[in-house]
């Protein structure tokens, strides 16, 4: 199958490799230049606009503002081939993924929302998560590809926005529990229970999973080099948050983990680790980063 890319960020590039490792050909399209030696296989080209020239086209950009930019500006939905699939793996909008669900339908081309869980080490490892929702035809006809990408593909549905509803309910959670588990610092570390003797404690007790163990880890050792950028974690807080203004709700910890990130970002740390911002509470409002030693700590 002929197959198109467009954003090779460090998540993008490993789910394009991979899709060359099942055999498919890939073209593949980046805002900014990429080297050839980190996409082995997928053939780079000059324009957006080249890489729609495909039975598919993967999107994985950063937010609303770059996919409008880069596939409705330019009008690469009106010049695509009919019967072209557009499948959407960024964490976008449900407003904007309702609006392009209509723009797709109009232009005669298939459209499926596709946001995915995981980390770039999780994305090279085909190992995602992937949430897929949209017309059942479109669904079946990329699942193989899908496929290649993950562990398990979690249908959704027929309407494209659950995916991205789905998706950013996923990650306010995670938010909620990286503030969770920092407020629980805040209190056992003030009577002198060290956090590590804390979290073994509360995985072994009451929450096992993979976001306590990963993130109850770098609080531990105050390690925050970025898997998930603070900075984009306050994006999807904020899309979060318009959706749940869309029917009228006000979800009291949601507000509380943006403002959160907030802090965060605006504080200089929007670069690292959105996990970072538990290094904020735990510390009154403040932080900095971490000293080499500190960084190293095994506990």
């Amino acid at each position: 199958m002929q197959i198109g890319f467009i954003g090779l960020g460090s998540m993008g590039a490993a789910m394009a490799r991979n899709l060359v490792k099942a055999s498919h050909d890939v073209r593949a399209w980046n805002r900014s230049k990429v080297a050839q030696d980190n996409v082995p296989g997928v053939i780079l080209v000059d324009r957006a606009a080249d890489a729609f020239e495909a039975d598919a086209v993967f999107t994985m950009l950063s937010d609303d503002p770059a996919i409008r930019e880069v596939i409705l500006d330019a009008g690469l939905l009106a010049s695509a081939q009919p019967g072209l699939i557009h499948v959407v793996t960024s964490t976008i909008s449900v407003a904007f993924a309702r609006e392009l669900e209509l723009l797709h339908q109009e232009a005669g081309l298939g459209y499926v929302s596709a946001p995915v869980l995981g980390r770039p080490n999780v994305a090279a490892s085909g190992q995602l998560n992937i949430l897929a929702a949209g017309k059942a035809d479109a669904v079946a006809a990329v699942q193989p590809l899908l496929a290649h990408l993950s562990k398990k593909v979690w249908m959704l549905g027929e309407d494209p926005a659950r995916a991205n509803a789905a998706k950013l309910a996923c990650n306010m959670m995670i938010a909620m529990a990286i503030e969770a588990m920092a407020e629980g610092v805040v209190l056992t570390e003030s009577i002198g229970l060290d956090r590590a003797d804390f979290f073994e404690l509360i995985l072994g007790a009451l929450f096992s999973g993979r976001a306590y163990e990963r993130y109850s880890a770098q609080i531990t050792d105050r390690s925050f080099e970025p898997g998930f950028k603070a900075k984009l974690a306050l994006k999807d807080m904020r899309l979060a948050i318009e959706a749940s203004n869309e029917i009228g709700r006000t979800l009291p910890m949601l507000e509380a983990v943006r403002d959160g990130l907030g802090k965060a970002v605006s504080a200089g740390l929007g670069e690292k680790d959105w996990s970072i911002m538990a290094d904020m509470t735990v510390r009154g409002g403040s932080s900095v980063a971490p000293s080499e030693d500190e960084s190293e700590k095994k506990h």
